[in-house]
């Protein structure tokens, strides 16, 4: 702790909270100058960080601090307070191209690993409450595949020159701590015996076995995990589940980017993804007499269907727009007509699509088999329908994931995802 201490790090509690508002005009001016009284409520419910929902009468911000450790697990697991920077200049750099889906960052504190940011007011909630709790929301695939689309697009060498590229990849390159975390526990732990790991025992025991003695599935995990490591494609949200974003039936707002870096699209995607297909397969084990949910999982099947079609169309969208512009993938005067350029994207999007694939699968085992697991499924009560629920989505993982390249379109990833369905 003295080398934290040296560094100007103090972990705040509400009461120093209080006085450091006070003592910082780019958070004092959001809640009518620091002189009145304020009201503090920490609601961090992730695995990592302290978060503070700060109230007065003239406004509300949320003030974010990483701790030192990994919080769920306690300071047995180091964890660099570094990931505060990086999910700050994430959060500012995707606003920026994306502003109608991403709050804005009113102030960053490097060495108390502190960021002062945008209240997502209510009715907002995290979008896996509301999965969990059987709400539609209608615009959801439509502001997701724009946000998708502008951050993922933006940030490539489709739109980038190589140097302004490279500048943004050596800077995030220095995440490499938040990389390695994912690299254990997504692409790592599972298909090994780890202390971290659980299931639902003893209903899966042998279900998680089974993943650890599949040479198949490794052979196929190991190729994406080379991919998450050395393909810096775009600067991705790096952590883009349903537990990062926060929704109504007309707002959505993507929060929690601190494993920003700059990695393959598909990684993005397919958490996205990935994890709806996590909330389709609970949703069996919340159905109950009023509710059987099956309208609900209709829905869900379809947001999964519009998001990569919407995406894919205005990311395609994009890159036709900008295509005479500075990007150094593919030249205008190489790629000078529309046919040969056509032939380029199909074959872009549909490696973007398997990669998607790929990696939605590998975030769907991990939250199964793996450490850190979902709600959707977690608050399922009964431990044998929960172990049915989790079955079927990771044997539907496991499938998509070695047979990913077979698939030509998301409608018939959605067959796939309704054949493994015991309802």
């Amino acid at each position: 702790m003295a080398a934290e201490a040296e560094q100007g790090f103090r972990p705040l509690d509400e009461a120093s909270l209080v006085a450091y508002i006070k003592a910082t005009p780019a958070l004092a001016s959001h809640l009518g100058g620091g002189g009145g009284s304020v009201e503090i409520k920490e609601v961090g419910d992730g695995n990592l960080n302290f978060v503070y929902i700060v109230k007065s009468s003239s406004g509300t911000i949320v003030v974010k601090q990483a701790l030192p450790y990994v919080r769920c697990v306690g300071d047995s697991w180091p964890m660099t307070r570094e990931r505060a920077y990086f999910e700050a200049s994430t959060l500012r750099e995707h606003g920026r191209l994306c502003p109608e889906h991403t709050p804005e960052v009113y102030h960053f504190d490097r060495a108390m690993s502190l960021m002062g940011m945008r209240y997502i007011e209510p009715p907002h909630i995290i979008l896996r409450k509301g999965l969990i709790a059987g709400v539609e929301y209608p615009l959801l695939a439509d502001h997701m595949s724009n946000y998708m689309a502008k951050t993922l697009f933006f940030t490539s060498l489709l739109y980038n020159n190589t140097t302004d590229h490279k500048k943004g990849v050596a800077e995030y390159c220095a995440n490499v701590e938040m990389c390695r975390l994912t690299e254990q526990v997504v692409f790592s732990d599972p298909y090994r015996v780890s202390k971290f790991n659980r299931w639902t025992s003893p209903y899966l025991d042998k279900d998680a076995e089974a993943v650890r003695e599949d040479d198949e599935l490794k052979l196929e995990i190991a190729e994406l995990k080379s991919m998450f490591i050395e393909r810096a494609q775009a600067l991705i949200h790096g952590d883009l589940h349903t537990g990062s974003i926060m929704v109504t039936p007309d707002s959505t707002q993507v929060i929690d980017p601190e494993f920003g870096f700059y990695g393959p699209m598909g990684y993005d995607i397919g958490a996205f993804l990935g994890n709806l297909i996590l909330a389709y397969y609970a949703q069996n084990g919340h159905a109950d007499q009023s509710n059987d949910r099956k309208a609900y999982k209709k829905w869900i099947l379809k947001t999964i269907e519009e998001s990569w079609n919407l995406f894919q169309t205005k990311f395609v969208g994009l890159w036709n727009k900008h295509k005479e512009g500075n990007g150094e993938a593919y030249l205008p005067d190489v790629y000078n007509n529309s046919n040969l350029l056509s032939l380029a994207q199909k074959k872009y999007m549909t490696n973007l699509f398997h990669d998607s694939l790929g990696f939605g699968s590998a975030k769907m085992i991990r939250r199964i088999v793996g450490i850190a697991h979902v709600e959707d499924l977690e608050s399922i009560k009964d431990a044998s329908k929960r172990a049915e629920c989790e079955r079927a989505a990771l044997n539907c993982a496991k499938t998509i994931l070695k047979g990913r390249r077979q698939f030509e379109t998301i409608e018939q990833v959605i067959e796939h995802i309704k054949s493994f369905d015991r309802d």
